[in-house]
């Protein structure tokens, strides 16, 4: 019987990392080219990213090129991005779907709906989106920056109003971009100000509303949901608090993870994003959800602030490294992660 030959140095497949297997990585940028973040990922063998596809504190920008559709696609061939699984956009700040006013909804609903294309040619499946602020104060008083989140009430009517106006906005740009495969992922919030979508129920009333519910989609801030006030400190709270996200919204929606922690405190409503370990989150609310089987194929990044320690490594690379460590330690030691 012949022997078989041993794979040589070229045709061997690199050792998935810790950051490859669980879905981990960062908002990186393109600036100068949109394929410069895929570049970046794959020399950092991060297992996700996320990414501007243009300026986000712009509301028009011009259309995608040929050959910058052609070069992203290119940078991501034979690399674990190829299949746009792992690949998450975020839209423009400056898109409000709830705001009451019919002209800046209008050029809300223009600027979601060109960074939608823009998803859909280059590929990328997911596509992250902040609800909304409703601009309304309950009878006519907005609420106080340190009045904490209501977790427990049925929306208000102003904010019943502005999730109804979200639910209406998704609806029109799903008649507008018919067939498309990429999915708007309503982010969760910590509350500031009028911001909708810091209760788990609201996200869950706007997905119920939508004719199209299959193409929305949620995201979890690690940060947002500690800062709006979600008990997290413990296995327990931290398993019960996902528990409690099923219930009113649904695990099985959740289409990406921002793996944040936060410097601002519990129930602050406070949206101050910190390094991994360094906020507090803790350990628990990390494991938690890098641990969770719903999200075993759900792209996890990051959105820390970059730069380099004092020893001159990478942040992104730091922060990956310390998810991969609470995800699953054997795997990481086995990968040589330190």
């Amino acid at each position: 019987m012949p022997r078989t030959a041993s794979p040589t140095a070229s045709t061997k497949k690199p050792t998935e990392t810790p950051c490859e297997h669980w879905r981990i990585g960062a908002h990186l940028s393109a600036a100068g080219a949109l394929s410069v973040a895929i570049e970046e990922g794959v020399a950092l063998r991060f297992g996700a990213v996320q990414i501007f596809t243009r300026n986000q504190r712009q509301w028009t920008t011009k259309p995608l090129a040929e050959d910058e559709i052609a070069a992203f696609t290119a940078a991501r061939a034979g690399t674990v991005f190829t299949d746009g699984t792992r690949l998450v956009s975020h839209n423009s700040y400056l898109v409000n779907l709830a705001s009451p006013d019919p002209t800046n909804r209008a050029k809300s609903l223009d600027c979601e709906r060109a960074e939608l294309e823009r998803c859909e040619q280059l590929g990328i499946l997911t596509s992250v989106a902040h609800p909304g602020a409703h601009l309304c104060g309950e009878g006519g008083t907005p609420r106080k920056p340190k009045d904490p989140n209501d977790l427990e009430s049925e929306p208000t009517a102003d904010e019943l109003a502005g999730l109804k106006r979200i639910a209406a906005s998704i609806d029109q740009l799903h008649r507008d971009l018919k067939g498309y495969k990429v999915r708007i992922a309503l982010e969760t919030t910590t509350g500031s100000g009028t911001n909708l979508g810091y209760a788990f129920h609201h996200l869950g009333l706007i997905r119920s509303m939508v004719k199209a519910p299959e193409r929305v989609a949620f995201c979890i801030d690690t940060c947002h949901v500690y800062a709006a006030g979600y008990a997290v400190a413990t296995a327990v709270q931290a398993k019960a608090t996902l528990e409690r996200f099923d219930a009113e919204a649904g695990l099985s929606a959740v289409a990406a993870i921002h793996m944040n922690d936060s410097e601002g405190a519990f129930a602050s409503r406070k949206d101050l994003h910190a390094h991994i370990g360094e906020g507090g989150c803790g350990e628990a609310w990390f494991r938690a959800v890098l641990r969770n089987p719903a999200f075993a194929l759900v792209p996890k990044v990051l959105e820390t602030e970059k730069g380099e320690d004092a020893k001159g490594i990478l942040w992104d690379r730091l922060n990956a490294d310390r998810l991969a460590r609470l995800a699953g330690s054997a795997l990481s030691r086995a990968c040589g992660t330190t």
